[in-house]
């Protein structure tokens, strides 16, 4: 009888030992025997497993995470660990990773696993360092192995060759799609539906993506509010951020096709925002790539994307996103952390009383973030070319000028909405602002839609609802507010704190409002350096005494 081979024993003559600490070259997964799967049907179960975690793996805080994953694991009629488990899988391996595939060849060439344990190890070593060992020389060491244990019946060389054939299709796919950060190499990403996009040039695939920021915002008058969400657009090819949303706004399709919009118009700043050099991206992408959140599979932005002729695609797996997050550390960490009020990643390591000193309003916080993408994130070097910046490379590799988009066009696909009633000589009312437009006036009495930008409500656009589409009748300007700039944001506290107050809404005591908080905030700094100032030197006469 002969001796069965333990798979924790490899014969140390067969095998040359390395002991360097060189990364292994192979590329494989933890389980070797798993071939690589192409999903191409999705059971029901499937199904309800793909609805379930890609609920489970959207932000959100530990305490509502372990409620969501409760409800998973009674949904699913697992247990939550056996969620965790698959959680893990999906973000290591997409949905190949949650689905239970038959393997195609079930039954045929079935061998120990003991000697496929050897079989992959042995050539595992093999490749260790400069050596080298083909999968012939593999299936010799097989049947010297099995000479030594006495045995008849071995694996052939066929078999030798199946069992290896996944890990050397995953060395050679390694070799050909190169990590996306090398200097030199062909931006790849994988989508959930199995297609491959590779990125040829400028504009060909933006991403998107949501984070919130770490730092703690206040009002106008120094009140702390909360940390806001930065939604930003990256082109693939470049690196370059190709526009923004930043706000209080919880992810959701409208804030991401405000941020669209940002990413396709051309883009002008008033002095206010002290730019050296312009935004100058723009233009419409031919595909948009993100993960697989509710706000990215919405039907609004299927719709914008039929519309302005792009397509939406979902990452395979959240390793592909790594551009994105990747910017999102750098604003965090490089831009963030000098500001009152930085809060840091991580929770247990955050700086006691960094709420209380927070002191910068959202409308500031967009100043300082415009001038930091536009004069130093996009003005940097890409690591790729070594001679470019990020808006340089944008620029050449552009095959043709972007087509510029009418402002119209976008706004039906892209503006916030509310219904209002349009009063008697052509008025309207929102957000306790009155409006009146041009025409509106023989509209009286009727119900309107109003879309509107939320960084600034001094004006917005009138259409009507007729047969399923909505119809641009008028553009209306805030009264009294004409020359001005508000944000929806500083509207709605204006009106808590007039409403507070006991007083008569109307549009100038809304402006003046605002332009007290403004001074308020100012003289809080003014004081706030004072205070710093006068404490150092007080210091320094201690120390001198």
């Amino acid at each position: 009888m002969g001796k069965r081979l333990n798979s924790n024993e490899v014969d140390e003559s067969l095998l040359l030992h390395d002991d360097s600490d060189e990364v292994d070259e192979i590329s494989e997964s933890e389980d070797a025997k798993e071939n690589n799967v192409i999903v191409t049907e999705l059971s029901e179960e499937a199904k309800l497993r793909m609805q379930v975690l890609q609920n489970l793996v959207e932000p959100c805080d530990r305490k509502t995470y372990g409620i969501k994953l409760k409800q998973a694991a009674e949904k699913l009629g697992k247990t939550v660990r056996t969620v965790q488990r698959l959680v893990k899988k999906y973000q290591q391996q997409g949905l190949s990773g949650i689905i239970e595939v038959e393997r195609s060849d079930k039954g045929d060439y079935r061998i120990d696993d003991d000697w496929q344990d050897f079989i992959v190890k042995t050539y595992k070593e093999g490749n260790k360092g400069g050596r080298k060992m083909t999968p012939a020389q593999a299936a010799i060491r097989v049947q010297v192995r099995a000479g030594q244990l006495g045995l008849d019946k071995y694996p052939c060389h066929m078999t030798v060759y199946r069992v290896l054939n996944p890990i050397i299709e995953r060395k050679e796919q390694k070799q050909k799609v190169r990590n996306i950060g090398w200097r030199g190499s062909r931006v790849s990403h994988q989508t959930r539906d199995g297609q491959t996009l590779d990125v040829h040039h400028s504009n060909h695939v933006w991403q998107c993506d949501h984070t919130k920021l770490d730092v703690m915002l206040v009002d106008q008058y120094g009140e702390t509010l909360a940390r806001p969400w930065l939604t930003k657009i990256t082109d693939s090819y470049s690196r370059c951020i190709m526009g923004i949303h930043l706000g209080f706004d919880a992810p959701s399709s409208l804030v991401v096709a405000l941020a669209m919009r940002h990413a396709m118009l051309r883009k002008q700043y008033s002095s206010e925002y002290k730019l050296h050099c312009e935004w100058g991206t723009y233009g419409v992408p031919e595909n948009l790539f993100t993960d697989g959140g509710q706000d990215f599979r919405s039907e609004h932005l299927k719709q914008i994307g039929f519309q302005l002729g792009f397509e939406c695609h979902l990452r395979d797996r959240p390793p592909e996103g790594g551009i994105e997050e990747r910017g999102f550390g750098t604003i965090n960490t490089d831009f963030l952390s000098g500001f009152y009020g930085y809060l840091g990643s991580n929770v247990q390591a955050r700086p006691e009383g960094a709420e209380e000193e927070a002191c910068i309003t959202l409308r500031e916080l967009h100043l300082l973030i415009v001038r930091y993408i536009v004069d130093n994130y996009n003005q940097r070097i890409d690591a790729r070319s070594g001679n470019q910046t990020r808006f340089q490379r944008w620029e050449a590799g552009l095959p043709a000028l972007p087509n510029l988009v009418n402002e119209r066009e976008l706004d039906i696909c892209l503006m916030k909405k509310t219904r209002r009633n349009i009063y008697k000589g052509g008025y309207v009312s929102f957000e306790n602002i009155m409006y009146r437009g041009d025409y509106l006036s023989a509209y009286a009495g009727e119900s309107v839609l109003l879309r509107y930008d939320p960084r600034d409500i001094s004006t917005v656009f009138v259409y009507r609802q007729d047969s399923g589409k909505e119809v641009l009748l008028s553009q209306a300007h805030a009264i009294d507010l004409e020359t001005e700039q508000i944000s929806w944001e500083e509207a709605k506290a204006a009106s808590r704190k007039i409403r507070n107050a006991g007083k008569q809404l109307s549009n100038k005591s809304i402006l003046a409002e605002v332009q007290d908080r403004d001074t308020f905030i100012k003289q809080k700094k003014k004081s706030h350096n004072i205070s710093d100032t006068a404490g150092v030197r007080s210091v320094g006469c201690c120390g001198g005494s």
